[in-house]
């Protein structure tokens, strides 16, 4: 069983700006950066003219660990210190849905455990102390693991 906890950054609009301190800051590259308005066609989402240049996702390798980064749409409201989020990869569903319920007894569910374009099995959780949780089935597992 491959597991790995990485994090997950938010920004509100300024990410760009962001990966680019960090990665002269770590001397580490930035990696696959992607937009909202690169995203398949087939998401399910649709993009809002001013977010289509907004980061959807991007990540630096830092020191073993694999920190990614992300811009909230606009018209969501980001409060800074809940913008950084412990994100678990796994490649076992049933574990996986298992820290899920966990997570949610006495917490919310922000996103259901679903398949996603990026992820055959995703969620996101608040625990009951407030902690966001991303949780993901997919091969962010080997990235994780191939961090350098």
């Amino acid at each position: 069983m491959a597991n790995t906890l990485s994090l997950f950054i938010s920004f509100d609009g300024n990410c760009r700006e962001a990966l680019d301190y960090y990665g002269k800051v770590f001397r580490a590259e930035v990696r696959d950066l992607m937009t909202y308005g690169q995203m398949p066609s087939d998401a399910g989402h649709s993009v809002s003219e001013a977010d289509m240049d907004r980061v959807v996702y991007s990540y630096i390798p830092i020191f073993g660990c694999h920190v990614m980064f992300c811009d909230f749409p606009a018209d969501t409201k980001l409060t800074k210190g809940d913008n950084i989020n412990p994100t678990l990869g796994s490649d076992d569903a049933e574990e996986l849905r298992r820290i899920f319920a966990a997570l949610a007894d006495g917490g919310k569910v922000w996103m259901a455990l679903e398949k996603t374009f990026w992820s055959e099995l995703y969620g996101m959780v608040q625990d009951r102390y407030g902690i966001i949780w991303q949780l993901s089935l997919d091969s962010m597992t080997d990235q994780g693991a191939k961090a350098e």
